[in-house]
């Protein structure tokens, strides 16, 4: 029999996969990591770069996390505790709280998107400052949930300019509002919320909303009145605080990272994790990072040295700085940011713009040893020049 070889007078429609995706994801714009030495490297043809990008840890890991992620190694044919119980039976102890509170994560950063995807959604929303860590508004706008960025407190203020304005925060919650994320210190600025006003804010908030602190800087913070927030989690069920071990622990190429909160929450959050989704090699690595407080010291007395360095030679300079309690410092370069940076890629050294954080004319870089902070120094004079 003959087959019916007439053409359809209307076309086939195109495959549009923009159009077919969730409208959250229809417009979101990708995070962007700091550019890699090896990338910077084989652009340029140079050798000996410096990466001051991604607040890294410039002394590394601590050598009892290598050795125990190596020895993970051997066993790399077998699947991961996919509840993480020797990890988190040591966190808990750390916090004085029961291991069922402790949600892990690939990376603080996957524990943000659990969060999101267990409470925000279309008809919801989700409060931040500007100049906030940038995953906030990926996360918020990746789940289609409305986002109400509070501004920040002013450039000109006295203590904190651009830090968390927690009256202009709690004037945008509402019914609808599900999370509120503060980072404290927060990324990319480098400023604090004392206990006091911080604690008052989380008190504040109606039992609706969760409060989500970000602590990714914690071990840094050597101010007086800086509060550890998993410390207030029997007073408020609301709250939710993360921690990472890709700062002072120096195991941001593992990515791992933790929630601490009531169990009611951490089940929640533990509903939508993935299996296994933090892999052997680091909750061993974790694990016995923990242990070395001698690199955590080292770690601190290194940052600490170095934010007076960088602090007093970039002011030296005359450039505006914002003061910081993390592991990096953001200052206005007075000019456009994008120049300088460049320049200073040209020398082989790796800063970070911010201007998508709402701060044109500044760079963020991270505090480092004093050899490496001095060969930033030399080249921001020369890329100023």
């Amino acid at each position: 029999m003959a087959m019916n070889s007439s053409v359809s007078s209307t076309a086939d429609p195109v495959f549009d996969p923009v159009a077919l995706a969730v409208g959250g994801v229809q417009g979101l714009t990708p995070y962007q990591p700091g550019k890699p030495v090896a990338a910077l490297e084989r652009e340029l043809g140079i050798r000996q770069a410096i990466k001051l990008a991604s607040n890294e840890n410039p002394l590394g890991p601590s050598p009892l996390a290598v050795e125990a992620g190596r020895a993970a190694l051997a066993t790399a044919h077998v699947y991961p505790d996919g509840n993480g119980f020797e990890l988190k039976a040591r966190l808990a102890q750390q916090h004085g709280v029961a291991p069922e509170q402790i949600t892990l994560g690939n990376g603080s950063n996957e524990v943000l998107e659990l969060i999101a995807r267990t409470w925000l959604a279309p008809g919801r929303a989700a409060v931040f400052s500007a100049h906030a860590f940038a995953v906030y508004p990926l996360v918020t706008q990746a789940v289609d949930a409305e986002a109400r960025v509070a501004p920040a407190l002013p450039a000109g203020h006295a203590t904190q300019p651009y830090g968390h304005d927690l009256a202009a925060m709690q004037a945008r919650v509402d019914q609808d509002v599900r999370v509120v994320f503060v980072a404290n210190p927060n990324n990319p600025t480098g400023t604090w919320v004392d206990a006091a006003a911080l604690e008052a804010f989380v008190a504040a908030m109606p039992a609706t909303t969760l409060v989500v602190v970000d602590e990714a800087y914690f071990e840094y913070v050597e101010t007086a009145d800086y509060p550890d927030c998993t410390q207030w989690l029997a007073r408020y069920p609301n709250l939710i605080v993360t921690r990472t071990f890709s700062k002072i622990q120096g195991l941001a190429g593992l990515r791992l990272g933790y929630a601490v909160s009531s169990v009611a929450v951490a089940d929640l959050l533990n509903r939508v994790r993935q299996p296994f989704n933090v892999n052997a090699v680091a909750q061993a690595a974790g694990l016995a990072a923990l242990d070395d407080s001698a690199h955590v010291e080292k770690s601190v007395a290194t940052n600490r040295a170095g934010l007076q360095q960088v602090d007093a030679a970039l002011r030296e300079m005359g450039l505006r700085v914002i003061p910081s309690v993390g592991n990096f410092i953001t200052f206005d370069t007075g000019r456009e940011a994008g120049a300088v940076y460049e320049a200073l890629l040209r020398d082989g050294v790796i800063t970070r713009p911010v201007e998508n954080h709402g701060l044109p004319g500044h760079l963020r870089v991270t505090v480092s040893t004093r050899e490496d902070n001095d060969r930033f120094l030399q080249a921001l004079k020369k890329a100023l020049a």
